[in-house]
C-alpha cells in the first residue's frame, strides 16, 4: 500500500431484531459515531436458533447487522449504551481492530 498511511480504529457490528434498529442508530449518533452500514434480512443460527432472513411481517420482523468504525474512545460509550439492549433482547456484538486510511472521516469533529 504505497502512499497510504493506515490509522487504527475499532469496527463494532451488532446483530438486532429489526425492532431495535432505531435504538441502535440513535445510540451511535448520539456517542458521536461518523457513520454507519446497515444490512436488512439477515440470516443465520445462533444460540436463540436459526433466523430467516426473509421478511415475515415487515423489515422489522428479521434481524440487521449495524456496523460501524470508531476510535477506541467511543467504543465504551457504546458498549455501555448497548448494555441495556441485550439484557432484555437477543442480539450480538462484536469488536475488532481495524485500520483505515481517511481517519478525518472516523472521527468526527
Amino acid at each position: 500500500m504505497m502512499g497510504l498511511t493506515l490509522h487504527p480504529m475499532k469496527e463494532i457490528k451488532i446483530v438486532v431484531q429489526g425492532d431495535q434498529l432505531k435504538f441502535v442508530t440513535e445510540l451511535l449518533d448520539r456517542t458521536g459515531a461518523t457513520g454507519y452500514t446497515i444490512i436488512n434480512n439477515v440470516s443465520g443460527k445462533g444460540h436463540h436458533g436459526f433466523h430467516e432472513g426473509h421478511l415475515l411481517f415487515n423489515d422489522t420482523s428479521s434481524q440487521v447487522i449495524v456496523f460501524t468504525v470508531v476510535p477506541d474512545s467511543k467504543v465504551e460509550p457504546i458498549l455501555a449504551g448497548l448494555g441495556p439492549l441485550f439484557n432484555r433482547h437477543s442480539g450480538a456484538m462484536f469488536v475488532t481492530d481495524v485500520a483505515v486510511s481517511r481517519r478525518e472521516h472516523f472521527v468526527g469533529k
